[in-house]
């Protein structure tokens, strides 16, 4: 099942491999919501999805809750004739942040399949300023709309930073972080999808709050470009695997590519079960 929106690093093509790396729990935490697919592809009891994105966190919760409404409302729009002229209008209305969520939500839907590449990005006024796509077709994603709404019944959300959605992890849950990448190159730079850049310092908290919740025996698991400064920041804390990726940016199949990722892992809870069997075992005790 795709997602709804398009999404620069969306998970979907990878679940399988990652997958293998969340371990069981009764609820998954996820405070980077990105594209929910890694709700749509696992089978947790509750999810808890956060993000600091207001327009992401309240498509979702129209999703969730009005799904039918925001079909109706948003199919039409795919329908116009004069597809750029109508892109850059609700774009300037997405940003006056004056709409009903219902219509916010509808808009935010159009502007993501339509812009370019689907990159969500905005300025430092917090202004949505992706440029229109060019693109012969657009879909959209009615069946795509209603499966979500249907996974999102397990869901809770929240608008916040990472910090904030971590917050609410106790044990039994598991924790998956997909940040803001650590840029591979200058030019590469995505981690401005909104308006507070997610930078070295935000990367050095999150690992920070991730050990400390591993500490707690809660697993957590992340995603992460892999670049020196990834591995340096993860070295010693994390066990790493290394995959290619694909990667799509842009809105012609040339522009489709692969990029080095790692998944990280920290299960303190199991590593600690571990040591202490193999212990009680050279000691000669019952375990």
């Amino acid at each position: 099942m795709n997602t709804p929106l398009k999404w620069v690093g969306s998970k979907t093509r990878i679940m399988e491999i990652l997958k293998q790396h969340l371990p069981a729990g009764r609820r998954l935490v996820e405070p980077f919501a990105g594209s929910c697919a890694v709700l749509l592809h696992t089978d947790y009891e509750e999810y808890l999805i956060g993000d600091v994105n207001p327009h992401l966190i309240n498509f979702y919760q129209q999703v969730k809750d009005n799904p039918e409404e925001l079909i109706g409302l948003t199919a039409p729009w795919f329908t116009f004739q004069d597809l750029e002229s109508y892109y850059y209008s609700l774009r300037e209305f997405l940003n006056t942040n004056l709409l009903p969520p219902l219509k916010q939500a509808a808009i935010f839907l159009f502007l993501n399949r339509h812009c370019y590449g689907g990159v969500c990005r905005y300025n430092l006024k917090g202004e949505f300023n992706t440029p229109y796509g060019h693109y012969k077709k657009t879909y959209f994603p009615e069946n795509e709309i209603r499966e979500l709404s249907r996974r999102l019944a397990r869901a809770t959300l929240i608008c916040g930073d990472f910090s904030t959605t971590l917050g609410y992890a106790h044990r039994g849950d598991v924790v998956y972080c997909d940040p803001p990448y650590i840029p591979a190159s200058p030019t590469a730079d995505f981690t401005g999808y909104h308006t507070d850049k997610f930078g070295a310092e935000q990367h050095r908290r999150l690992v920070t709050a991730l050990v400390d919740l591993s500490e707690s025996r809660i697993p957590v698991v992340l995603s992460n470009s892999d670049t020196p400064v990834t591995r340096e920041l993860l070295r010693g804390k994390f066990k790493i695997q290394t995959l290619s990726a694909p990667r799509s940016i842009g809105n012609r199949k040339k522009a489709a590519s692969t990029a080095d990722e790692i998944i990280a892992v920290r299960n303190l809870s199991v590593w600690r079960s571990v040591v202490e069997v193999n212990a009680k075992f050279a000691n000669g005790e019952p375990f």
